[in-house]
């Protein structure tokens, strides 16, 4: 399937009653058709949890659009697009096609994978869905990062363009199923650590695994 933006979108951390408990999270992000791309992110996006989210690293969230009728056909529900909290709901940038490393421009911007995301129960408590994380852990049908190379504006109708392959061929899916499910495969371990664009929060992760 063509590489398009379905959906662009970004958000700023708001107050969720969950389990009448009091939290905040940027996860409900509304659609844009034009954004400016920063270094540490998108003009008029945030974090609510600066230690597990955000920073240069994790400047954009991609998931991908084909999972969501996926999504959709288990929990028997409407999804829309971002309800994984993302800044880019895209076709054709599935977890598996997908290498760490990988650099690709949109609009003006240059953006590099650096590692898949860790999902945490924000995504249960945003789609009302107690299994959601459980399922998603499970999948590792996560989405993923990038961090940004040139700045600039993206729209909501520019191209995804592939500009370089990571040698190194270690898709995201790949990566994260070692993380979650094979923590002791450490002939993997060491493959993915060979990745030089992997984010440090990873590197660490991973580093402690070996």
């Amino acid at each position: 399937m063509d590489r398009k933006i379905i959906h662009l979108a970004v958000g700023k951390p708001k107050e969720y009653d969950w389990n009448r408990k009091k939290e905040f999270s940027a996860i409900g992000k509304s659609f844009v058709q034009v954004v400016e791309l920063k270094k540490y992110g998108f003009i008029g996006d945030d974090v609510a949890n600066h230690k597990f989210h955000g920073g240069i690293d994790r400047a954009v969230c991609l998931y991908p659009f084909e999972h969501y009728s996926y999504w959709e056909d288990m929990f028997n529900k409407k999804l829309n697009p971002p309800a994984f909290g993302e800044n880019i709901t895209a076709t054709g940038m599935l977890e598996e096609q997908v290498y760490i490393g990988d650099i690709y421009r949109i609009g003006e911007t240059v953006i590099q994978v650096t590692q898949g995301r860790v999902p945490c129960a924000t995504i249960s408590n945003y789609n009302e869905e107690k299994s959601f994380l459980k399922k998603v852990i499970e999948t590792s049908l996560t989405g993923y990062f990038f961090k940004v190379i040139e700045e600039g504006i993206i729209n909501s109708n520019s191209e995804i363009e592939l500009v370089e392959r990571d040698k190194n061929q270690i898709s995201v899916f790949f990566a994260t199923k070692v993380l979650f499910h094979q923590k002791t495969d450490k002939a993997a371990i060491e493959k993915i650590l060979e990745v030089e664009a992997l984010a440090e929060d990873w590197r660490k992760r991973f580093l402690k695994l070996l």
